[in-house]
């Protein structure tokens, strides 16, 4: 046996976890491509970044890139455009600019007419905030108009068709989604973007990162008020797997196609949707 084994693949999948590695480097021409692809879906299900050295193997996706490390040419598999030297600081300035307005404009207005509006309806506070995952799976408080009245389930059931917990003033809140307003004050403090993969409740991360394939590679960008899976009508409550497999897969592609063209394109159908007063995301 070779000096430099050091185990089985099962092996450093356990170092991985327990010394909280971000990336892995592989030479594909000695792994078969049925290994491969388990160590692609073990990197995509545990948000770490894969690297390969290519060889002819077909493990492809779409938004796969050559970087050079001094003369090797190494494969990342999960290269997203929001990773270019400019992107990220386009994408801010924006963030900034366009919660400011959302802030000075509406909200400044806005809150104390619901808060007299919501006092005279049900008592709690005007503000619902709650623990969401964000980017790197990281925890922050979501904040929303609250559109329930105050209950124990809010943390754990998502509001459903005819759900009794929502106010007469939430019906109205939730159909034009202004209860979603509150967010940009969390794309002001940098936790949200105003476009990306919408922010699950820690519960449900918790559910389907196990159980959906690929679930944690929508968190290597930050949440958004508004996404590209809501636009496309994958929002409201999950009744089956397909609902979720297929917001999952649309966030996963924005991840990998993301300009600022198709920011403002999703803006634009959200406003559209709002104003025709669809039903919204949870």
């Amino acid at each position: 046996m070779s000096p430099t084994y050091l185990g089985k693949m099962n092996d450093s999948f356990k170092y991985i976890l327990e010394n909280d590695i971000d990336y892995i480097y592989c030479i594909a021409s000695k792994l078969s491509k049925k290994e491969l692809e388990y160590l692609v879906t073990f990197a995509d299900n545990n948000l770490k970044k894969l690297m390969i050295i290519p060889d002819n193997k077909e493990i492809f996706t779409r938004s796969m890139s050559i970087e050079l490390y001094d003369t090797i040419p190494v494969l990342a598999m999960r290269k997203s455009p929001l990773e270019l030297t400019y992107a990220p600081i386009i994408k801010r300035a924006f963030d900034i600019l366009f919660s400011s307005l959302v802030i000075i404009t509406v909200l400044s207005w806005l809150t104390p007419i619901l808060y007299v509006l919501m006092k005279s309806e049900s008592k709690g506070p005007l503000f619902f905030k709650q623990k969401r995952n964000g980017v790197n799976r990281k925890t922050f408080w979501c904040y929303k108009f609250r559109s329930m009245t105050v209950n124990k389930e809010a943390n754990t059931a998502m509001a459903t068709k005819n759900d009794m917990r929502v106010t007469r003033i939430g019906k109205i809140l939730r159909k034009t989604s202004i209860d979603e307003l509150p967010q940009f004050i969390n794309v002001f403090l940098g936790e949200m973007s105003v476009v990306g993969p919408r922010p699950h409740m820690e519960s449900h991360t918790e559910k389907y990162e196990t159980s959906i394939d690929k679930y944690l590679v929508r968190h290597f960008v930050k949440p958004g008020v508004t996404g590209l899976a809501q636009i496309k009508g994958y929002r409201g409550e999950i009744i089956k797997k397909a609902d979720i497999v297929n917001r999952i897969r649309l966030d996963i592609f924005y991840t990998e196609s993301w300009s600022m063209g198709l920011d403002l394109s999703i803006i634009f159908s959200t406003v559209v949707n709002a104003v025709r007063g669809e039903e919204k995301a949870y």
